[in-house]
């Protein structure tokens, strides 16, 4: 639970916030913007990167029997033959007849009426709901809507060097086939035995409506995906345990975990045992971060069937064969950067009355984990260089010789550096420099030798 202060609960201020500081940009900016694109900035950038390596620490390497892979966005046309990607993957889609804006009919419904639970409905149950309740644009207002058309989520493009010899082929929509398809190879090349889990970051891409809640939902975004691959039977222990594992996941990176909740599917595709997302309680209300599915045996079943390749597994004790089955957990990597900023961003009250803006993220995330700030430019730059130089071999570091400290401090509270390390007369007459702390303000005297040590114990993850 973070302390007192007023929270981030409106997305403009945090769009605002994110602009002025470096975290994220409006894709193409200069020529007016794509919809529902964005850029990371130099902050957000490394934001990013910090919650790329948290997760890869806590899901890969503090797990046995579980490996990167790293493939490839463009993939074998039928291997979205096989997924049911080709014809399957479709949104349910109502216009406006008034304001001609469109909507997927869940995201409709669900703004109308968060407690309506459109994602249990079917498609004739959600149309029913719409007329019956006089379901509004939220735009213009009307209550006048075509009936539900279903619209492809994948962007097509064409393989080939000239017109007339090309292949259609697709911009994956998500990053997990890149794992079923790669099962055989990880298995032979690690030498492993069941269970064992493949993990993939990447990209993924869906030509989808987007409700425009920010970097919630783009066309463009990256997954963090972990397959486990285990003896049909022992799936439904797994599920469970890595439903706990991702809950642990935010705990970890210093989510308020009153601000989440498990949300079990009420439906379930056909193939599935069970389903379950980690949601986050965001200024616009509960949203997914996180995926926990029991796919069964279907997915290299259906790749076993498109490829004509055997997908079974030959235990090495029994010499029983069968397909395994898949246990996933997905973090959606930009919405663990959303959820970061919105969950830390706070503007406190301070003694004198008056505020500090803040970004109270866990030391790990954090884009600078240490400013260097000399006290006076004139006297303490040259050996703030040398601390600087010292300390950017183990830490992202900042150097900040602009304003008087007190404005610097302020500087770095609000782009959530833990740590600001200032050098003064102290240091040079006795080998020391004030740490002060973001949360905290809380000002400690280190050794300058220390000062490595100290600060590797305060960041780890």
């Amino acid at each position: 639970m973070k302390e007192e202060g007023v929270i981030m609960d409106d997305m403009n201020e945090l769009i605002n916030y994110c602009k002025q500081n470096g975290f994220i940009y409006q894709g193409s900016e200069i020529y007016g913007g794509l919809a529902n694109t964005w850029d990371y900035g130099p902050l957000g950038a490394k934001l990013k990167n910090n919650l790329k390596d948290a997760w890869r620490q806590h899901f890969i390497n503090e797990n046995k029997n579980a490996f990167e892979l790293d493939a490839g966005i463009l993939m074998h046309p039928r291997v979205w033959e096989a997924s049911g990607h080709v014809n399957g993957f479709q949104d349910p889609l109502v216009d406006c007849k008034e304001c001609k804006m469109r909507y997927r009919v869940d995201n409709l419904i669900n703004e109308f009426d968060p407690n309506a639970n459109a994602d249990a409905m079917s498609e004739e149950e959600m149309m029913k709901y719409i007329k019956e309740k006089h379901v509004t644009c939220p735009h213009c207002k009307a209550s006048n809507f075509t009936d539900i058309r279903e619209f492809n989520l994948m962007f097509k493009t064409e393989r080939g060097v000239t017109k007339d010899k090309t292949i259609d082929i697709y911009l994956r929509p998500e990053n997990a086939q890149g794992e079923y398809v790669n099962f055989l190879n990880v298995l032979r090349t690690t030498r492993s035995k069941l269970p064992f889990a493949i993990g993939q970051v990447g990209k993924a891409f869906r030509n989808e409506v987007t409700p425009g809640n920010f970097t919630f939902r783009t066309i463009e975004f990256e997954q963090m995906e972990f397959q486990n691959f285990c003896k049909p039977g022992t799936d439904l222990e797994l599920y469970e345990k890595y439903k706990k594992i991702a809950w642990d996941f935010y705990a970890r990176i210093g989510i308020d975990v009153s601000k989440l909740r498990y949300h079990d599917h009420e439906k379930l595709v056909f193939y599935a045992k069970a389903a379950c997302d980690i949601e986050y309680k965001f200024p616009f209300g509960w949203g997914e971060l996180n995926g926990t599915h029991d796919r069964t045996d279907y997915d290299l079943t259906k790749h076993q069937e498109y490829s004509g390749q055997s997908m079974l597994y030959t235990d090495p004790v029994t010499n029983e064969k069968y397909i395994p089955y898949i246990v996933e957990s997905t973090v959606g990597l930009d919405r663990a950067v959303l959820c970061t900023l919105v969950d830390g961003y706070t503007v406190e009250p301070l003694e004198d009355g008056s505020t500090r803006e803040i970004l109270k993220i866990h030391p790990y995330l954090a884009p600078y984990k240490v400013a260097v700030l000399p006290l006076m430019k004139k006297n303490h730059s040259e050996l703030s260089n040398e601390v600087f130089d010292m300390l950017s071999k183990k830490f992202s570091t900042s150097f900040d010789e602009s304003g008087n400290i007190g404005k610097r401090y302020r500087r770095q509270d609000a782009i959530g550096t833990p740590f600001c390390v200032t050098i003064d007369d102290e240091t040079i007459n006795n080998n020391t420099v004030t740490v002060r702390d973001r949360d905290t303000m809380k000002q400690d005297i280190v050794k300058l030798d220390e000062l490595v040590d100290y600060l590797t114990k305060k960041i780890e993850f």
